[in-house]
This record gives C-alpha cells, structure tokens and sequence, in this order.
C-alpha cells in the first residue's frame, strides 16, 4: 500500500493532467498569511495563476511576494481592507480574475459576498451561496440535520425572552448551554445550572452575539459535561459525489478556542467512528455540498452518544491536519471542484490510506 506522500504525488500528477488552468486560469486570494500561501501553492500546482490581495500593513509578506501578482486593497484594519468586499471585488475584476479563494474567515462565510461574487460572474471557491447562508444559522443547520437523520441535541426554538428559555429549560434538564444562533468561536455561549443563572445570562448573551455578528438570536440546548469534540471534513463536487476525509478530535480548547488537533481521534470506539463519518456524509448529502466544509459534533464519553454542533461552510484552519493523514490537498480539490471537475478522489481511497495510517 502506498504511503501519503506516493498517494499525494499521484494525485498532484493527475490534476496537473486535468485542464484545470482552461477553466479558472487565475485566482483571487482573498486573504491573508498561512491560508493564503496555501492557495498561492495549489493555484501553482495546478497552473492557475494566483493574485493576492493585502493591506498596507501586508505587503512585504509571503503570500504577495509568491503570488503572480499582488494589489494592496487598503490600510491596516481588517475592516478597511480584507473585509471591504467592494475594494476585493474590483481587484478581481480589475485584475481580470475568474475566480475567488476566501480562505477561511473574513468573507468565507458571508453569503452576500458570495452571492456579488456569482453576480459579477466570478466562481466562489467555496460553497454555493445558499449553503454559506443556510448553514451559517445554527437552528437551521440543526433542523436539516434533524432532517437527514442525523443525532442532534435536545434545545429550544429561538428563545425571544427569559420565561421562554426557563420554559425551555425545564424541558431539556439542566444544566444548558445557551448559544448564538449565528454564532462561533464561542462568543454569545454560556453554561448555565438553574433559573437563577440562566435569566441572568441570557441578556448577556444576546448583546455579545448582536456585537460580535449583529444578530442576537438565542437558543439553548443540553450541555454535555464529559463531552469530546469531533470534526468531519468533508468535501463534494457538482456531480452528486460526497466523501469524508476522516475525523479531527479537537476537544483540547481554551475559551471555546481549538488548541489541538488530533487525527484519527484516539479512543473512539471503532463502531461510533464509522457512525459519525455516515452522519457527516448524510449532513453533507443532505445540503447537495459542493466545496470543502466541516461537519462538527459532540461526544458524550459516559454513554457513547454523539450528536450534530454546528457545519463549517468553508476550509477550516486546521485542514492541514486532514490533509497530512490523507495525502489529499483539499485546497486543490476545492478549486478543481470550483472549475467543475470531479473529485479526483473516492471514499475507498480515504478508507485505505486511513487503514494503513493506522497499522502501518
């Protein structure tokens, strides 16, 4: 069986076969440092000149000086220049690019940014629109998921007040987590363990959410004390095919925050493994994925019960981590898909280089 880096070697050579470079001849990275040197070096391999865009305070960095070219789109501040879609916009325009590669962050997951893209007839590298928009809200990600036959947690519909949560409590079972619908990186998130706590906090988490996403929408669901945190990634194209790229055991965080990843997950029943791959694989189906994106889940230890948290519409930071264990460059796979092209890849091969990863 070949090791990751024969399986990568081989892959890289058939994309180079396959006239990518005829389809997006030049890419837009609409973003910044580790993510955006990626994208650079699969445009790369793929023959696909790149283009960066950078503030002022960015230029003299790796990714613009890779790059065929680079166009500084502003000052310093994020919001002046990575996060002003209409200055991304014209770059791409102006530099006469098809395509646009948001890495992770900034505007990866606004879907009216995707949307403009598509109308000023420019390819997002990422999901469709309406999937970035859909899956972007929590409590309806969790009902497509309840949909698809996939485990979910026991929570309330959009809680508008503190007697609604408190009723809503009283359903589930302290202690809840009281979450932001549109929600990440745990802002607008807290554990509550009674009434007391939870009309105290509510209010509390609806202004952090309306500051950090302008949307205070809130909602509460079970808290799992001995939970693990396991991510899918997942990847489709626009030809009905959608694989898992294996798991991500992200359950070492500090403030809600990943600070290691593991992959495959150590000491996961081998049984519930293969469940939550089928799970992320129907929540992916489900959406009709046609880009790169997460699946994520908790594990509750103590009854070996998982269910669905939240889907990623987007390249992760930690990718690179699916990508050693599998020899996939998801990157790659993301603009090949992007260009219309197949998946170079099935779920066999995933499945056979997991196995030998594990045994050697």
């Amino acid at each position: 069986m070949s090791s990751p880096q024969a399986l990568q070697d081989r892959r890289v050579t058939a994309q180079a076969r396959t006239p990518v470079g005829a389809l997006i001849r030049r890419v837009l990275v609409a973003n910044r440092g580790e993510i955006a040197v990626r994208v650079v070096r699969a445009c790369r391999a793929l023959g696909i000149e790149s283009v960066v865009v950078t503030s002022e305070a960015d230029r003299d960095t790796m990714a613009p000086e890779m790059a065929d070219r680079a166009i500084c789109i502003g000052p310093a501040a994020a919001s002046a220049s990575y996060l002003n879609a209409d200055a991304v916009l014209a770059a791409a325009l102006g530099t006469g690019c098809d395509a646009i590669h948001p890495g992770y962050g900034f505007l990866s997951e606004n879907p009216d940014f995707a949307r403009r893209c598509v109308e000023e007839g420019l390819v997002f590298i990422g999901p469709r629109p309406a999937i970035v928009a859909g899956t972007g809200d929590k409590a309806q990600a969790r009902e497509i998921a309840r949909e698809a036959g996939v485990p979910v947690l026991s929570g309330s519909d959009i809680t508008a007040s503190p007697d609604e949560a408190i009723a809503a409590a009283a359903t589930i079972g302290y202690p809840v987590l009281i979450k932001a619908v549109a929600g990440g990186g745990g802002r607008g998130m807290s554990v509550v363990a009674d009434d007391f706590e939870l009309r105290r906090r509510l209010p509390i988490a609806i202004a952090e959410a309306t500051a950090a996403f302008g949307d205070g929408r809130i909602y509460v669901e079970r808290f799992i004390g001995r939970a693990r945190h396991i991510e899918v990634q997942v990847i489709g194209d626009k030809h009905g095919s959608v694989v898992h790229v294996g798991e991500r055991d992200c359950s070492a965080q500090r403030r809600h925050q990943k600070v290691i990843e593991e992959s495959p997950a150590p000491a996961l029943p081998a049984r519930t493994r293969a469940e939550i791959h089928a799970a992320a694989v129907r929540f992916a189906q489900a959406i009709d994925l046609d880009s790169a994106g997460t699946v994520e889940f908790v594990y509750d230890t103590d009854t070996d019960v998982f269910a669905f948290l939240e889907f990623n519409a987007r390249i992760q930071v930690e990718h690179p981590v699916s990508e050693l264990v599998s020899g996939i460059d998801l990157v790659a796979e993301q603009i090949r898909v992007a260009a219309g092209l197949p998946l170079s890849f099935g779920q066999d091969d995933v499945l056979s280089q997991d196995t030998q990863w594990r045994h050697g």
